[in-house]
């Protein structure tokens, strides 16, 4: 089971992904919060001097700072960043992917495909997959 002392940043200009993801997250004990862009992400993490997430979920496409100019600003905390997106680009997984991110997941995805890969982001031992409702995000 995950630290429940860590927490999970979710980068995603909408909304309702951003809840879904926080409650999928606190479903199995781990506290996620969440940004409407990449800007008030960074903005926090620069001001706050003790935030510092265990792992970042984020969106590719998002208005002002995309997901990888984010991953490429974030690469010297040494973050994992796992990226979810609506716009599928080979181009795009594979520069995701060779830049360090933790995971690159195309929406919709499966619960237990985003679970599995926020556990292998934060070194946790897995959940079994039973424990997770079959909700899509």
């Amino acid at each position: 089971m995950a630290n429940l002392n860590q927490i999970v940043a979710v980068v995603d200009d909408d909304e309702s992904v951003c809840r879904a993801i926080k409650r999928l997250l606190r479903s199995i004990g781990i506290k996620a919060e969440t940004f409407s862009s990449g800007e008030e992400f960074l903005g926090t993490l620069s001001s706050t001097a003790s935030y510092r997430p265990a792992c970042v979920i984020l969106d590719f496409q998002m208005p002002g700072i995309n997901g990888l100019e984010l991953q490429r600003r974030l690469a010297p905390t040494d973050l994992p960043v796992i990226f979810i997106t609506a716009h599928d680009d080979p181009a795009v997984r594979e520069k995701a992917l060779a830049s360090g991110a933790a995971g690159y997941l195309r929406k919709p995805f499966n619960d237990a495909i985003l679970l599995k890969a926020v556990e292998i982001a934060l070194g946790a031992t897995p959940i079994p997959v039973s424990t997770v409702v079959g909700n899509r995000v």
